[in-house]
C-alpha cells in the first residue's frame, strides 16, 4: 500500500491492474517536499555532524546552551521590566540631549566641565592628565580613577556629549538597584517599579545631572549596587560596587565606612569590618599619597570644616555648643534637610537603619562652611539619595501586607509633587535658563574659533574653553597673565606665570567684557593683534614682536 492509500487517496482500479502486463512499470509520484521550520533550521545547523571532532562538537553544545539560556531569559521578561528599561532609556535620553544642549548654549564652563572634558581627552592620548585649566593633575583634584573607563570612548567619540551620555546613563541606571530591592523585599514588579520611579523624580537626581559634570554622578548607580548587594547578601557583587565606589573619590568613604558598620551588625562581621578598614585605606592611599604626591596637600578642602577645622568643630560643640546650633540652623541647612527627605515622604523613618548609611554625607553637608553642599542642586547630594530610596524601600517592608500599596500610592503622589515644586523636569514649576544651540552668540563663536589652530596654545573665556579643551595647554583667561583659580591652592593668585604666559598663541574674549575682564585684557592688549571678530566675539594672535607688557602692581 502506497503512502496516498494510507493516506485515504484514490488508488489504481481494479481494472488497469487486470489489464496491466508483466512489462508495464510502475510509476511512483514523488512526496511534496516539506519545508523545515526555522527553528528546526537552527537546530540542525548547531547539532554536530556525523564528521565533526570533539572541538566541533563541544562549540556546537556552547552555541546551542547560549541560546538556549538566552531564550528562557527574554520569555521571563516582565511588562514592569521592559517599562524600567524604557523609563531609563528615557530618563538617559531627555538629560543627555538637554546636557548638550546647555552646552551647545555655551551654557557649560571651564569649572566643571573643560577640565574634567580636557583631562579626560588627554588619558585618551595617553598624556599625563595635567589639566591647564585648573593647573592641577586630574588626580590630584580628587581621585577619580572611575574617569579611566571613559578613555576607550575618548578613543571612538571623542567629544564632551560623551562626557554628558554616560553621566546621564549612570544616575539613570541608579533606578535598577531599587527596582530590584524593591521587586524581592515587596513581592510586587508593579510597587518596584513606583519606586524606581521615585528615585528618579528626586530633584538631587536631576540636577546633578545638569551641573556640568562630575564624577560623582557615577555613586548613584555604583552606591545603589552596593548597598542592595549587602541586602541580598550577594558578596562578590558587593565587592566589586564596593571598589568601584570607591574608585570614584577620595571621600566616597563617608558612605562605604557607615556601610560596613551596617553589615557588620546585620549581615557578616567578618566582611562588614573588611568593608571598614578598605575603604578607609583607600581614603588614606588616595590622600596622603596619591594627592600629596601630585598636589603636594592631602586635601583642599579642610576650609569647609567650620570653626577652623575638626579640631575645632570638637572644640566649639563641647565648650560653645549654642554655637553649633547656631550654624547648623543657619543659611537654610533645615531647608536642605526637608527638601532631601520629603520626596520619600519621611518614610524611612519607620526603620531608618539602612537610610542611615547615607547620614554621615548628609551630615558632612549640613555641617559644611561651603554653601553648595547644603543645597540639593549640586552634586554633593546624589550619593545620599540611593540610601534613602532603598532605606525607604526597606521601610515599606516593614508596614503591613495589605497596606503598602497604599502608602506606595501616597509615596508616588509625593514624589511626583516635590519634583514638580523642586526639581528640573519637564513638567516643573522652575524654568531653566539657558540658550539653546541656535542661539546667535553660541553660533558666532562656533563660526569663529576655525581661526584658532587646533593644537594652539589658547587663553580663553571661561564659556569658551569646554568648547576647546581637546588639546594639551589651554588657560580659562586671565591665566596665565593673572593667575585666577589656578594651582593647587591660593599662593599664585593674582601673580603672573611668565613663562605659560609668553607661550600662549591665541586668547579667544567675548566683546562684551566685564570691567575685571576689561581690566585684565588691557595689560596685555599691546602683544597680541586681532585676526577674527564678530558681533560677539574676538580672536587675538600673539605678536611675537610685542613683548609683553608687565603686570601691574594689585591696588589696594
Amino acid at each position: 500500500m502506497t503512502g496516498r492509500d494510507r493516506a485515504g487517496g484514490a488508488g489504481p482500479s481494479l481494472g488497469a491492474l487486470a489489464g496491466a502486463t508483466t512489462a508495464s512499470v510502475t510509476t511512483v509520484e514523488p512526496a511534496t517536499a516539506v519545508e523545515p521550520k526555522a527553528s528546526e533550521e537552527v537546530e540542525s545547523a548547531d547539532a554536530p555532524g556525523e564528521g565533526d571532532t570533539d572541538d566541533d562538537r563541544g562549540r556546537h553544545n556552547a552555541v546551542r546552551r547560549a541560546r538556549e539560556w538566552v531564550d528562557r531569559r527574554l520569555r521571563a521578561v516582565t511588562p514592569w521590566q521592559l517599562m524600567l528599561v524604557g523609563m531609563v532609556a528615557a530618563y538617559t535620553t531627555y538629560f543627555t540631549k538637554l546636557s548638550l544642549d546647555i552646552h551647545h548654549g555655551l551654557g557649560t564652563s571651564s569649572y566643571d566641565s573643560g577640565l574634567y572634558d580636557q583631562g579626560i581627552w588627554l588619558m585618551s592620548r595617553f598624556q599625563a592628565p595635567f589639566v591647564t585649566l585648573m593647573g592641577r593633575n586630574l588626580m590630584g583634584d580628587h581621585t577619580s580613577f572611575i574617569l579611566v573607563g571613559l578613555v576607550p570612548l575618548y578613543w571612538l567619540f571623542p567629544a564632551a556629549g560623551t562626557m554628558f551620555f554616560a553621566q546621564s546613563l549612570a544616575i539613570g541606571a541608579g533606578a535598577v538597584p531599587v527596582f530590584l530591592y524593591a521587586r524581592k523585599w515587596l513581592a510586587s514588579e508593579a510597587m518596584a517599579f513606583v519606586l524606581a520611579a521615585v528615585y528618579l523624580l528626586h530633584p538631587a537626581v536631576g540636577w546633578t545631572n545638569l551641573e556640568n559634570f562630575h564624577p560623582d554622578a557615577f555613586l548613584g548607580v555604583l552606591v545603589g549596587f552596593a548597598i542592595y548587594a549587602a541586602l541580598e547578601r550577594r558578596w562578590r557583587m558587593y565587592v566589586v560596587f564596593v571598589v568601584l565606589s570607591l574608585l570614584v573619590k577620595e571621600d566616597v568613604s563617608l558612605i562605604i565606612v557607615p556601610l560596613g558598620i551596617w553589615v557588620a551588625l546585620r549581615r557578616d562581621r567578618r566582611i562588614g569590618l573588611l568593608t571598614i578598614v578598605g575603604s578607609l585605606g583607600m581614603m588614606a592611599v588616595a590622600m596622603l599619597l596619591v594627592m600629596r604626591s601630585l598636589i603636594g596637600v592631602p586635601t583642599r578642602n579642610a576650609w569647609r570644616v567650620p570653626f577652623g577645622g575638626p579640631g575645632g568643630l570638637l572644640r566649639t560643640t563641647f565648650e560653645r555648643p549654642g554655637e553649633v546650633v547656631d550654624h547648623l540652623r543657619s543659611d537654610g541647612r533645615p531647608w536642605y534637610v526637608w527638601q532631601m527627605l520629603t520626596p520619600f515622604a519621611w518614610l524611612m523613618i519607620r526603620a531608618p537603619e539602612v537610610a542611615l548609611i547615607g547620614g554621615g554625607v548628609l551630615v558632612t553637608n549640613v555641617v559644611s562652611t561651603f554653601w553648595y553642599q547644603y543645597h540639593v542642586q549640586y552634586h554633593y547630594s546624589l550619593v545620599i539619595v540611593p540610601a534613602l530610596a532603598l532605606g525607604t524601600v526597606y521601610a515599606i517592608g516593614k508596614v503591613r501586607e495589605h497596606a503598602r500599596r497604599w502608602v506606595v500610592t501616597g509615596l508616588a503622589v509625593v514624589a511626583m509633587y516635590t519634583a514638580f515644586l523642586w526639581g528640573p523636569l519637564p513638567f516643573a514649576r522652575n524654568d531653566l535658563a539657558y540658550w539653546a544651540p541656535d542661539h546667535p552668540v553660541a553660533e558666532q563663536l562656533r563660526d569663529i574659533l576655525d581661526a584658532v589652530p587646533g593644537d594652539a596654545v589658547v587663553a580663553a573665556h571661561y564659556g569658551v574653553t569646554p568648547h576647546m579643551a581637546h588639546r594639551s595647554e589651554i588657560y580659562q583667561f586671565p591665566t596665565p597673565f593673572r593667575v585666577v583659580l589656578y594651582g593647587p591652592d591660593i599662593s599664585l593668585e593674582g601673580s603672573r606665570l611668565d613663562e605659560l604666559a609668553e607661550r600662549v598663541e591665541y586668547v579667544v574674549l567675548s566683546r562684551a567684557k566685564d570691567e575685571e575682564m576689561q581690566r585684565d585684557w588691557d595689560v596685555v592688549d599691546d602683544a597680541f593683534e586681532l585676526v577674527a571678530s564678530n558681533e560677539s566675539w574676538e580672536v587675538f594672535r600673539r605678536d611675537p614682536d610685542t613683548p609683553l607688557p608687565p603686570l601691574p602692581p594689585p591696588t589696594s
